[in-house]
């Protein structure tokens, strides 16, 4: 019997038992799914950080970590945490990304905040270019990061992708390095966020970064919200060398009442809402990972602890 731990906290419990449950039955897996293992006893470990566990130390036998969340960096610092560590990859939480991604990125190419709020009733006639003539940005080209490149690239957008070594993404011009991250700064109309937060990406969208864009070009951020500098990017927005700014993710979250995103106009907030695992799709790949491991095979999405990713 496979005894596994799930420390994701006790209010995902209720969303996570069946589907798990029935992710290891297909996987042909005898678990013992369980809120309170003794450490010594618990094989591997479901987890999100929670205020109810943060030890790792006496768990010796444990053969794999598996996050339930995409971004690891609120999790690699732990130091008690030596055992394996998977990041959650799940087709769910991808579509889910493409889905807004897409949206927000036809959104500001069309204009439609203009026609949806336009309180003046003025009948102007200004159809958006197409696709093809509008460059987006991606920064950050994993799984996600590919997925919404693609999907963009599907449209006819004139897509860039950047990482910090070399990618190919079929559709994609991928770009790397520092000399590809100015190339891809310079070019994008549009630019997308989907970087991991480390120390070389923490406020790497600065002053010198938005002054390097097009002016007026729009920055759309469901990755990380430390990615950008806040005070540049707000005084980038006021003298309109960013237009625009749709972020879903901050420093602190929720974001205070009185922080100035909120009021301003050329800021649009969402509450960290682009993308969520879904219990039935992540339960599949945390079954498929235990089985992996315990048929010799290696696991997925293995963290790289000095990459932070």
């Amino acid at each position: 019997m496979i005894r596994v731990l799930f420390a994701g906290g006790a209010f995902r419990w209720g969303q996570y038992e069946e589907p798990l449950k029935q992710a290891f039955a297909s996987e042909g897996l005898k678990v013992d799914l369980a809120l309170d293992h003794a450490p010594e006893g618990t094989d591997y470990i479901i987890y999100a950080p929670n205020k109810d566990f943060s030890d790792f130390a006496a768990f010796t036998n444990v053969k794999l970590v598996q996050s339930l969340w995409a971004g690891v960096e609120g999790i690699v610092t732990n130091k008690s945490l030596t055992q394996p560590l998977a990041r959650m990859v799940d087709i769910g939480l991808t579509e889910g990304m493409v889905e807004w991604v897409t949206g927000h990125v036809l959104r500001h190419h069309l204009g439609m905040d203009r026609h949806i709020v336009n309180p003046n009733h003025d009948w102007v006639f200004d159809p958006a270019p197409l696709a093809r003539s509008r460059t987006v940005g991606i920064l950050g080209l994993g799984e996600l990061g590919a997925a919404c490149a693609q999907a963009l690239a599907a449209l006819k957008f004139n897509v860039l992708g950047w990482s910090r070594r070399q990618k190919e993404v079929p559709g994609v011009t991928c770009l790397a390095g520092s000399e590809g991250l100015n190339d891809a700064l310079e070019r994008s109309d549009i630019l997308v966020l989907l970087l991991p937060l480390t120390s070389e990406t923490e406020n790497l969208i600065d002053a010198r970064a938005m002054a390097r864009m097009p002016k007026g070009a729009v920055i759309i951020n469901p990755g990380r919200g430390p990615l950008i500098d806040d005070d540049a990017l707000l005084a980038a927005l006021d003298v309109g060398q960013i237009g625009h700014a749709t972020l879903d993710v901050f420093r602190t979250e929720p974001l205070p009442k009185d922080h100035p995103f909120w009021p301003h106009p050329n800021v649009t907030v969402t509450p960290h809402i682009a993308s969520e695992t879904r219990a039935e799709t992540a339960s599949l790949v945390v079954a498929d990972n235990i089985r992996r491991i315990e048929t010799g095979e290696k696991p997925r999405f293995l963290v790289d602890r000095s990459a932070g990713y």
